[in-house]
């Protein structure tokens, strides 16, 4: 029998929260995180887009000066999670060669990388910082986190687009199942809000480009939603086998019952319209749980607010619970927070683990005018879950046809 895997720590920094009891209050009120951009270079590059979900508590706040030069934005944020969910785990005492690193982007270090080479044509080739390198590259932050706990098992980081930071939890999963480790801090860390990457999903049609009403941009399900909305951040999750957990007497707050991931195989940026991809992953995250159908209440969706992404989710969810379904209950939290690309998979497994352990579930904003094509039961004011043994799914679906879906279970 393959060995379980519990969660025993979160940890969180978002545009609703900079900490993980942040993250959960404003989650369950329905507060937005999205702003209007006010950086000079939103006038100066006339960005058609001119709205983000910026971190509510800036990463240098939680860092030392060394620190904060030596890492990209997304590295930063990845540490400050990967702190948080370890403090809350208790520091487990664990053997260092059986401990380690899971930690996921989309992008990476896109922000150092764009701004060295601003300041090699404009200052010189002299001027380029030294760390450029480590800096920008995407397994910066696993690597980084390695080394800030002393995880010397592994270092390793899915770089899957929107899927990333599902996939890291998979990757957890199979180190804890394998026997080889004990502990794992896994999630995924994202920090691309940058006049070039705004421009480009601009120019895919791809952004709300609803400035006026920051707020209410970003509208999971909603007739009226016109594109995601970037955010930033980070989330992370200590994941342990439970025999360890329950040797040191640690809390759990769930149990990573299951993963699966797939591939479309059908357009590197648009989804499969009938979900078949997706409907395969959901399938084998139940099997991977050993789970039914029936055992879902809960599902934290990928719901990005795009209108070609929101309507073949709700095909592949209909797919793979069948009538089932209508005892579920949806949060699209990307209606609060935005999309944090690598990050977002992270953030919404904390989010789910955090309803399972609460027994409720965070709401769904600006739903004002529901897509009959979409006839989810969407959780658009906080509401309980049901007491007892139940299950939640965590969906996530990225660029290149990544579908990546994890399966929690209630303790």
């Amino acid at each position: 029998m393959p060995r379980t895997a519990v969660i025993t720590g979160l940890g969180a920094t978002t545009p609703i929260g900079g900490t993980v009891d942040e993250l959960w209050a404003n989650a369950i009120a329905g507060v937005s995180g999205i702003r209007r951009l006010e950086d000079e270079w939103v006038e100066q590059y006339e960005l058609p887009a001119r709205i983000a979900g910026h971190a509510s508590t800036p990463a240098a706040e939680r860092l030392t000066k060394a620190e904060t030069k030596r890492m990209d934005p997304s590295t930063q944020f990845g540490v400050v999670a990967a702190r948080e969910a370890w403090e809350d785990a208790g520091r487990p005492e664990v053997d260092p060669e059986r401990f380690g690193v899971a930690f996921a982007t989309g992008i990476g270090g896109v922000q150092t990388l764009l701004n060295g080479w601003d300041t090699l044509r404009e200052r010189g080739p002299r001027r380029v910082l030294p760390m450029s390198v480590p800096m920008l590259m995407p397994n910066s932050v696993s690597g980084t986190i390695s080394l800030d706990l002393g995880a010397r098992a592994a270092a390793r980081t899915p770089v899957s687009a929107c899927a990333s930071g599902t996939e890291a939890l998979e990757l957890a999963l199979d180190m804890i199942r394998s026997g080889e480790v004990d502990v794992v801090v896994t999630g995924g860390a994202e920090a691309a809000i940058h006049p070039f990457t705004l421009a480009a999903f601009s120019s895919m049609q791809a952004l709300s480009r609803r400035n006026d009403e920051p707020e209410r941009a970003s509208r999971p399900y909603d007739v009226d939603r016109d594109g995601f909305v970037m955010g930033e951040g980070a989330g992370a999750l200590v994941i342990e086998s439970e025999e360890h957990a329950r040797a040191r007497g640690a809390k759990i707050y769930a149990v990573l019952a299951g993963t699966a991931v797939t591939a479309d195989a059908h357009h590197i940026t648009a989804p499969d319209p009938e979900g078949l991809g997706a409907t395969r992953a959901l399938r084998g995250a139940l099997k991977d749980g050993g789970l039914t159908a029936a055992d879902i209440v809960h599902v934290n969706a990928h719901a990005t607010s795009t209108p070609v992404g929101d309507v073949p989710e709700y095909t592949a969810l209909n797919a793979a619970l069948g009538a089932d379904l209508d005892h579920v209950a949806v949060s699209a939290t990307k209606s609060q927070m935005g999309h944090l690309l690598g990050a977002a998979g992270a953030v919404e497994a904390v989010l789910t683990v955090l309803a399972l352990h609460h027994r409720q579930m965070p709401a769904t904003i600006n739903l004002e005018n529901q897509d009959p094509r979409i006839p989810l039961d969407v959780v658009t004011t906080s509401r309980s879950l049901p007491e007892g043994d139940i299950a939640a799914l965590s969906n996530s679906f990225g660029f290149g046809g990544h579908n990546a879906v994890a399966a929690f279970r209630s303790v």
